[in-house]
């Protein structure tokens, strides 16, 4: 795997009208990057475009592989990218008795098959050894409760992204991101008390650092996910017990 210096690379970040995404849009234009910004929300992409004085803003709805074909069209139109990242997702916590048919189509096509339109538009997009990052979760480790279906989700979005590692390679270095607890608009769902929760702006940091390193996965806070990678190792009637207590 590379490591990446973002001075005047171009990055295509897709999710970056809030949460993480935009975090991570500010931090890497500070790094020196050339960023190309989308989101199904077009208004607070032109209002960060404006802030950082940015001129590529192209709307996109992952779920549409429609409206991916065309996003994919302008941007190659202005050259190929170095790296291209979604952090796009829904979150939806509740038990699966509370989850109703049509969010959960829209959780799967979103997380999953809008992660898998991505990764498959990224071989006509990216330079050669050029960085495809996707992002994963924490809660794609283990299923826990109330997390179910967004658990599931990026379950097999992890699952996804080993296999295009090495589908990919080396033409396309394949990156995983497994955040843990961000603030932002989506955890600020959740009813309990999330464990070494982070701002947005320390994740983007993270995360730029990472990929700007070698390894496969960033993952983050450290305490966190140790402990939950320990979890998906341990027994079930260990591992089980345990999640039934939280």
């Amino acid at each position: 795997m590379r490591a990446m210096d973002f001075k005047d690379k171009r990055i295509w970040i897709v999710g970056a009208s809030s949460g993480i995404g935009q975090a991570l849009a500010r931090e890497l234009h500070a790094r020196g990057a050339r960023l190309v910004l989308s989101a199904r929300s077009v208004e607070p992409l032109n209002d960060l475009a404006a802030e950082l004085g940015l001129g590529e803003v192209v709307q996109l709805d992952v779920s549409d592989p429609e409206s991916l074909d065309d996003a994919r069209g302008e941007i190659l139109g202005a050259g190929p990218l170095d790296a291209m990242i979604t952090t796009a997702a829904l979150y939806d916590p509740g038990y699966v008795s509370e989850i109703t048919r049509d969010k959960a189509r829209q959780l799967i096509d979103v997380n999953l098959l809008g992660t898998l339109w991505f990764a498959q538009a990224a071989p006509g997009l990216l330079r050669e050894g050029g960085q495809l990052v996707i992002f994963g979760s924490v809660a794609g480790y283990f299923g826990l409760p109330k997390g179910q279906l967004y658990s599931a989700s990026k379950a097999a979005v992890i699952n996804l992204v080993e296999s295009l590692r090495v589908e990919y390679a080396p033409q396309i270095d394949v990156r995983l991101i497994s955040p843990g607890f961000v603030k932002t608009r989506l955890t600020e769902k959740n009813d309990f008390d999330m464990p070494f929760v982070m701002e947005a702006d320390a994740a983007a940091r993270r995360i730029a650092d990472g990929m700007a390193g070698r390894s496969f996965e960033t993952h983050f806070p450290r305490r966190l996910t140790w402990g939950l990678k320990l979890l998906r190792r341990l027994p079930y009637a260990i591992s089980l017990w345990l999640t039934g207590r939280m």
